[in-house]
């Protein structure tokens, strides 16, 4: 790592500790970022303003608050609403993938995945910086 400012913060948000352990490694082996973890939504809402996030990488189906929920708050609240968001989920239907990006997400990868899959979304979503309301119609 070059120095504190190219590190970039990811709050990865799980149930699973060994999705969140499989997650953190393969994000970290892209170097310059930090990782902070949840296991829930509730969780990630405490971490939240803790530090200054790059990306939130978020699964659906979790217990307290889901990452459905988790989106919409993100999104709604003003200090946080140009924070990235990606979905990792089994639910893998083209209507799940769709709610997720209406609600703000701007990936949608569905597990398993490959860690090149991951790594690639989480470069692009970074390079993109922080997020503007999506455009109508479009896809990601």
């Amino acid at each position: 790592m070059s120095g504190a400012e190219s590190t970039r913060w990811i709050l990865v948000v799980e149930d699973s500790s060994a999705m969140r352990s499989f997650i953190r490694t393969t994000v970290e082996e892209m170097g310059n970022v930090s990782i902070a973890e949840a296991a829930s939504g509730f969780e990630a809402l405490r971490v939240l303003p803790t530090r200054p996030f790059s990306l939130i990488i978020t699964d659906i189906n979790m217990p307290d608050i889901n990452g459905l929920e988790l989106i919409g708050y993100v999104k709604e609240h003003p200090h946080f609403s140009g924070i990235p968001m990606i979905i990792v989920s089994t639910e893998k239907t083209e209507e799940d993938r769709r709610r997720g990006i209406s609600l703000g997400a701007a990936g949608y990868l569905v597990k398993p995945f490959a860690p090149g899959d991951l790594q690639a979304l989480v470069a692009r979503v970074l390079d993109e910086g922080p997020l503007r309301p999506p455009e109508k119609g479009s896809s990601v």
